[in-house]
């Protein structure tokens, strides 16, 4: 592979032009497609096989037009001190709003009278109307969601406080700004790690089109394929994530290799051959974990991993191709200014640098740092033992939200459980869903059950059963599973209360799954590059450590609230669902990033006669600074999602910037030098059967070496950035 990939960096750095021209074409072909595709509705969510979702599809077949997984909104209205709801003038201002509310959207399906459904606490201070869509809240246009706003501004005018809740709020998140902080910080790392403007500008210029052709493709096909936008979303996310890294580790060796003396063409060759290696691995173990994530059979999660997946195929070409090219147009602006000016240019550099200095002190004392890294990430994992998944609702909003306040309002009104009642739909007539009815009522945790709703043909009926508690306690979760056990199979519940918990076991049950498929495929490749079976192993286990440390801080601070105020979290509650397959798939894509470019350099040290120290000395002193430059970017573009006021879009930022914070710091900096100080010559082991049988990718570039015969066997220096 390293002499196929050395060809192939030297042909895009001589047709520089061509290669560039043909990039640019494919940005520009993707830009027209997004821009002339028609504009997409929002994916739409389905969860195969589930109770909730047979529930959904019966009152789709039975109920024709009903539209019973589209959008609500509960418009709250409060009386003024001393007053009650059932006044004349605020009666007439209510039902002005009920007017306006119909009237206001083509969306809207039905809009219920407070007055005439009994809507109105029992102390009289509170009424509500509910308000129900055709489409779901995510195919809600921005109109649709000001027309419901404005309604409520009259009635405020007049005296009553109106807040608004429910999913019909619920847009996609505007991550741009973050974004932007992001890739900002990206370049002043880089800068700092190249000292050149233009060797710091290739890595972000390169992703940006990576993410650019990945997103406008996605856009141009989100109508046909039904991808929402949170599919572009991550995708972004990942491809500005893996395109900067990718670039960087070519653009290191390239330098590298310009300080030996070679010329441009040959060290763009060799930085692809070597480099390019490494990164055509990683890629691939990315793509492996987000493919993976079509394990969990949820359509709407299968179709944002192929799409991420898609943009890191994008990064890893462009990084082996058109970084080459763009580095045949920088010449020698590369390079920092001393190493332009000629200073050293060609002189190896034997002062120790920071990485060098921390890889001997972990050699001098590997089983202190062994015990301290794995001692400490153990103990920030403890509370991922208490571990509680669920989807945030209006209650887990900040509370100077419109969202929050309604939420709080229905529930001194009407009860906690009032918020997320539960759809029941009995397929039977009428004396089985009385029946139903009256058993459900009897159960401990049923606050109110409604009388059934039947359809034209009298053979299916909705009840709608309102719980004691809160939608995300874990009472409401045991009263789903109650009502499921005692009723029979025609009985199905559902709502979006029993679609979360839905949703959160559907994740649980695929967590297991998931883990064993990428580890399992990602050792196997990692078996293949590093030749070695405790390597992978010591991979493998290394990532689940800091990914179960990093899942364990996310409940100590959103689950617990401990550093609640630091994080701005206001209201604690359940982890996200989809937090720990989601975490896995991201983290565990950029952490083999860091091993396979951290270690494949040690490796390669070690393949060309080095001792397994010193190996270990080489790897630090050229890889460390570049692999440090990598996390620090992507924990900068994570930590900016932790400033949005979504709880869903914060804790993923915490999240994943605490996991690349402890795989790259603790496990890659830390755990792995000190195992491989402890292994010895015993890390490189592999059985002389397994040898033969595995493919020879040669990612250590030996074919390479051969091309500089007549050398000194000390010339070929590896890649990095000099310290």
């Amino acid at each position: 592979m390293a002499m196929f990939l050395y060809k192939l960096g030297r042909f895009a750095f001589r047709r520089r032009r061509l290669v560039a021209l043909v990039w640019v074409a494919l940005l520009a072909i993707a830009g027209v497609g997004a821009a002339s595709a028609p504009t997409a509705a929002s994916s739409s969510f389905s969860m195969p096989g589930t109770e909730a979702q047979k529930a959904f599809d019966l009152i789709d077949e039975r109920f024709p037009g009903t539209s019973a997984d589209g959008a609500t909104a509960r418009v709250v209205f409060k009386a003024p001190e001393g007053r009650k709801m059932t006044d004349p003038a605020h009666k007439a201002e209510v039902k002005k709003v009920v007017a306006e509310l119909r009237s206001g959207s083509d969306q809207v399906a039905s809009v219920v009278d407070p007055y005439q459904a009994k809507a109105i606490s029992q102390d009289g201070t509170v009424a509500y109307t509910q308000v129900s869509y055709k489409v779901s809240g995510m195919e809600l246009t921005e109109k649709d969601r000001e027309a419901l706003t404005d309604a409520g501004e009259e009635a405020e005018d007049s005296g009553l406080t109106v807040e608004i809740g429910g999913d019909a709020l619920q847009a996609a998140p505007e991550t741009g700004a973050s974004e932007v902080i992001g890739v900002g910080i990206a370049a002043v790392v880089l800068v700092i790690t190249f000292g050149s403007l233009v060797a710091a500008g290739l890595p972000l210029l390169t992703a940006i089109i990576g993410v650019g052709i990945g997103v406008s493709t996605i856009t141009a096909l989100a109508n046909s394929l039904d991808l929402g936008s949170t599919t572009a979303t991550l995708a972004t996310m990942i491809g500005l994530a893996v395109g900067i890294d990718y670039a960087l580790f070519i653009v290191s060796r390239y330098r590298a290799e310009l300080a030996e003396g070679r010329d441009h063409e040959e060290a763009a060759g060799r930085a692809v051959g070597t480099a390019g290696s490494a990164v055509v691995f990683a890629g691939l173990t990315v793509v492996i974990a987000l493919v993976g994530l079509a394990v969990a059979n949820i359509p709407m999660l299968s179709k944002m991993g192929f799409a991420a997946a898609g943009t890191v195929a994008i990064a890893v070409l462009i990084a082996l191709t058109l970084i080459p090219a763009l580095l045949g147009f920088a010449g020698k602006r590369v390079l920092g200014r001393k190493a332009r000016k000629g200073k050293a240019a060609h002189a190896p550099d034997d002062k120790p640098n920071m990485g060098t200095r921390w890889a001997r002190f972990v050699l001098r004392r590997p089983v202190t740092v062994l015990l301290t890294g794995v001692i400490g990430l153990g103990a920030v994992a403890v509370p991922a033992t208490s571990l509680e998944l669920g989807l945030p609702d209006d209650g887990s909003q900040p509370t100077s939200t419109t969202q929050r306040k309604a939420y709080d309002r229905l529930s001194d009104g009407f009860g906690p459980g009032f918020n997320g009642p539960l759809l029941v739909v009995v397929d039977g007539d009428k004396a089985t869903t009385d029946s139903t009815a009256k058993e459900i009522s009897g159960l401990d945790g049923v606050a109110a059950v409604t009388p059934a709703t039947y359809n034209k043909a009298g053979d299916t009926a909705m009840i709608t059963v309102i719980p004691k508690d809160r939608p995300s306690s874990t009472e409401t979760e045991d009263l789903v599973h109650t009502i499921r056990d005692t009723s029979g199979e025609n009985v199905h519940v559902t709502g979006a209360t029993a679609m979360n918990i839905d949703f959160s076991q559907r994740m649980n049950d695929a967590l297991v799954p998931y883990l064993g498929l990428v580890v399992g495929l990602a050792f196997l490749l990692l078996m293949v590059v590093f030749r070695s079976v405790l390597v992978p192993l010591k991979a493998a286990l290394g990532f689940l450590l800091s990914v179960v440390a990093a899942l364990g801080a996310v409940v100590a601070v959103f689950q617990w609230g401990w550093l609640g105020s630091v994080f701005g979290v206001e209201q604690t509650g359940p982890v996200m669902s989809m937090m720990p397959i989601f975490m896995v798939g991201v983290v565990f894509g950029l952490a083999m990033d860091y091993e396979v470019f951290l270690v494949t350099r040690m490796r390669e040290a070690y393949v060309h006669g080095e001792r397994p120290g010193q190996a270990i000395v080489t790897g630090f002193r050229h890889g460390a600074r570049v692999v440090g430059a990598a996390a620090v970017i992507m924990i900068a573009v994570f930590a900016g999602f932790i400033g949005s006021s979504e709880q869903m879009v914060k804790m993923i930022g915490f999240g994943l910037a605490v996991a690349v914070f402890f795989d790259a710091f603790v496990v890659r900096m830390a755990i792995v030098p000190a195992v491989l100080a402890l292994l010895g010559h015993r890390a490189w082991w592999l059985p002389r059967w397994l040898d033969r049988g595995l493919p020879n990718v040669d990612v250590e570039g030996e074919q390479l070496a051969k091309l500089g015969a007549g050398a000194a066997d000390g010339e070929r220096e590896l890649v990095g950035v000099r310290g």
